[in-house]
């Protein structure tokens, strides 16, 4: 485990747009050096529905992904990942042996919602 990340201003934070969108489908990328999943997540009319690379296989399976709402970063170039081009960033925490766990909501939220 590092340490926390040097401070930053509140409008750097701002400039990190995290939204909450729904799982459509996900589906099995097998091309994947490390195991993963091929997401497509709806972010709402504003954002659109976009493209996920995640390596979320040890706790998740396809089928209770989709409809899953996810937390990603919508702002950052897309990325290309093998045959995928990944166009955001699903976030998420390393468990005890570092494998992913998703950051969800507690309630219901509107997709294309942003974390502020």
């Amino acid at each position: 485990m590092s340490g926390p990340a040097e401070t930053i201003g509140f409008d750097d934070f701002m400039k990190v747009d995290i939204r909450v969108g729904r799982v459509l489908k996900a589906e099995p990328f097998p091309e994947a050096r490390k195991p993963a999943y091929k997401l497509t997540i709806d972010f709402g009319p504003d954002i659109g529905v976009k493209k996920s690379s995640a390596q979320i296989t040890v706790h998740y399976t396809l089928e209770e992904l989709e409809g899953r709402k996810v937390a990603a970063v919508v702002n950052f170039p897309p990325r290309q990942i093998g045959p995928v081009r990944s166009e955001v960033l699903t976030l998420g925490f390393p468990d005890e042996n570092g494998a992913v766990v998703l950051v969800g909501v507690d309630r219901d939220v509107p997709v294309g919602g942003r974390l502020f």
